[in-house]
């Protein structure tokens, strides 16, 4: 299979993971044994790491606390940042981290059942790691969009209506 078929199932499944390997073949132009064999594939080299849903969660459990944490580390020798961001990562708190550019390094996204949670999590677990320079807390108060998906379903449709 072609890397550009490659690419193409890999979008078709970041829109919709429900999409099953005959639903690509015929949207592609391939073979469906061949389209399940590269999904196959690229789960096993881990191109494709795990199937999400996009959930609502204010619509289903409004308790949830979402924050993102700014972090400044001092780079470990000989691992960089990497050592940090696995000694994060492995907490049940943290549902995401990523090395950024700018003036702090890594950014944490942290879930709890309220802000005391959140900032108990950010005040007896990530700031007394060794290597943790500072960190700057921003509560999620509403979310807009996620993952390429619109979240707020009050968005009315303005298109005119065509009939024939």
């Amino acid at each position: 299979m072609t890397k550009e078929l490659s690419k193409e199932i890999l979008e078709i499944l970041r829109q919709d993971c429900r999409v099953d390997a005959e639903q690509i073949a015929v949207m592609i132009n391939a073979d469906p044994a061949e389209v399940a064999e590269e999904i196959k594939r690229l789960e096993r080299d881990r191109v494709i790491v795990k199937y999400n849903a996009v959930v609502n969660m204010e619509k289903f459990d409004k308790d949830m606390v979402q924050a993102l944490i700014e972090v400044r580390v001092t780079p470990q020798r000989e691992q960089g940042f990497d050592a940090l961001a696995k000694r994060i990562y492995r907490f049940a708190e943290v549902r995401s981290v990523y090395l950024v550019s700018g003036s702090y390094d890594l950014m944490v996204l942290v879930e709890g059942l309220d802000m005391r949670q959140v900032a108990l999590f950010v005040a007896e677990k990530l700031s007394v790691i060794d290597g943790v320079l500072s960190t700057a807390t921003s509560f999620v108060l509403r979310k807009y969009k996620e993952d390429g998906v619109i979240i707020l379903d009050d968005e009315k449709d303005d298109r005119l209506v065509v009939t024939a």
